[in-house]
């Protein structure tokens, strides 16, 4: 999608460091400062920080159930077990018992996704290094099956909530880029792929404007809302929801950005390209549905399709007025000094809400 990976890996950076604020603290300053070029060596310098900082800490511990045989009771006893035991002539006692573990899941991931990247001949030596002492804490942790985790189940509380930026690169990685050699081994591909990187892009924007000017200024908000269906009888059956990417609002303005990253910005048809037709119909959809809600408040509502740069020669940047609604397109370039990425950024604000800021 871009020319200069370098540029284009710290950007992500950048978009990490909104998406998981944990990342903008000052133990990641060196990691700031650093030039990538692959994306797994940007991964492996964000995890030794991450999991250095982690093992000053503490790595996470939750009781896991076990069910062993013991000379003495310890927990509950199993009677099943422990008749067993008895019949057989051993003098032990079943016991059923929970025990604070490091050996968790969260852990369980962060060594599996490590011991995957030290085999990867691009990561440097120098991440390898830090990344193997600290792995000599893990020692009681197991390997699992990076395969089938099922990370829309991961729950993250009060006490392992310095987890969440770890386990993002773990996912990223793990399910973004995993591939299996004809031999069964695993590597990685050299970047991440589209769809978690169009989910990293959403979050990113979202962020963005919720942290620049969400933050800064009262009033405005950046939130992903769900626009319900303006229905005559409100029968809803079987219709999809509408959930946007990123919603703005400020005063009497909202403005609707739907966020995409795609390989091919344009589509072709008999050698004539367009926008993406399912694009156009989603954005005006959400826009006259919000507006349908708003009715009668004078609220003036747009819409934005905001699409990542590719290197096509053709790059959409045109304004449409549609049914009363204005629907841009616009496109932001990611492959540039991420000042000029914000630059971008805040000339949307500033073209429809009049809104100005200094970084």
């Amino acid at each position: 999608m871009t020319k200069d990976k370098s540029i284009f890996i710290k950007n992500i950076y950048y978009m990490l460091s909104y998406a998981f604020t944990t990342l903008k603290e000052s133990i990641y300053d060196d990691v700031q400062k650093e030039s990538f070029d692959n994306i797994h060596n940007l991964f492996a310098a964000i995890l030794a920080k991450g999991i250095g900082l982690q093992l000053k800490q503490g790595l996470y511990r939750e009781y896991i159930n076990r069910v062993e045989n013991l000379p003495v009771v310890r927990g509950k006893i199993d009677m099943p077990g422990t008749i067993r035991n008895r019949l057989e002539r051993r003098m032990v006692v079943t016991c059923d018992y929970d025990e604070l573990s490091e050996n968790n899941l969260l852990n369980q991931i962060l060594k599996s996704t490590v011991l995957l990247l030290l085999r990867q001949k691009d990561v440097d030596e120098k991440y390898k290094a830090e990344l193997k002492k600290e792995m000599l804490f893990f020692s009681e942790v197991n390997q699992i099956d990076l395969q089938h985790i099922r990370w829309s189940k991961i729950r993250f509380q009060r006490n392992n909530r310095t987890y969440q930026l770890l386990l993002a690169i773990c996912q990223l990685l793990v399910e973004g880029s995993l591939l299996t050699t004809e031999s069964g081994e695993y590597h990685l591909a050299s970047f991440v792929d589209e769809q978690r990187m169009s989910r990293l892009y959403e979050k990113f924007i979202l962020e963005y404007y919720a942290q620049e000017y969400g933050q800064r200024l009262k009033g405005f908000s950046s939130r992903a809302l769900q626009i319900p269906w303006q229905l005559d009888d409100g029968y809803d059956e079987l219709l999809p929801v509408m959930q946007t990417d990123i919603t703005l609002t400020y005063g009497d303005q909202t403005l609707i950005i739907d966020a995409k990253y795609y390989e091919r910005t344009l589509q072709t048809n008999f050698d004539v390209q367009t926008l993406h037709s399912g694009n156009m119909y989603q954005i005006f959809t959400y826009v006259k549905n919000k507006e349908a809600e708003l009715q009668g408040t004078g609220h003036k509502v747009s819409g934005m399709l905001l699409y990542a740069k590719t290197d096509e020669d053709l790059v959409p940047d045109n304004v449409y007025q549609m049914s009363g609604n204005q629907i841009s397109v616009k496109t932001l370039d990611l492959n540039q000094e991420f000042s000029e990425i914000q630059n971008q950024l805040n000339k949307i604000v500033k073209d429809h809400f009049g809104i100005s800021f200094k970084q």
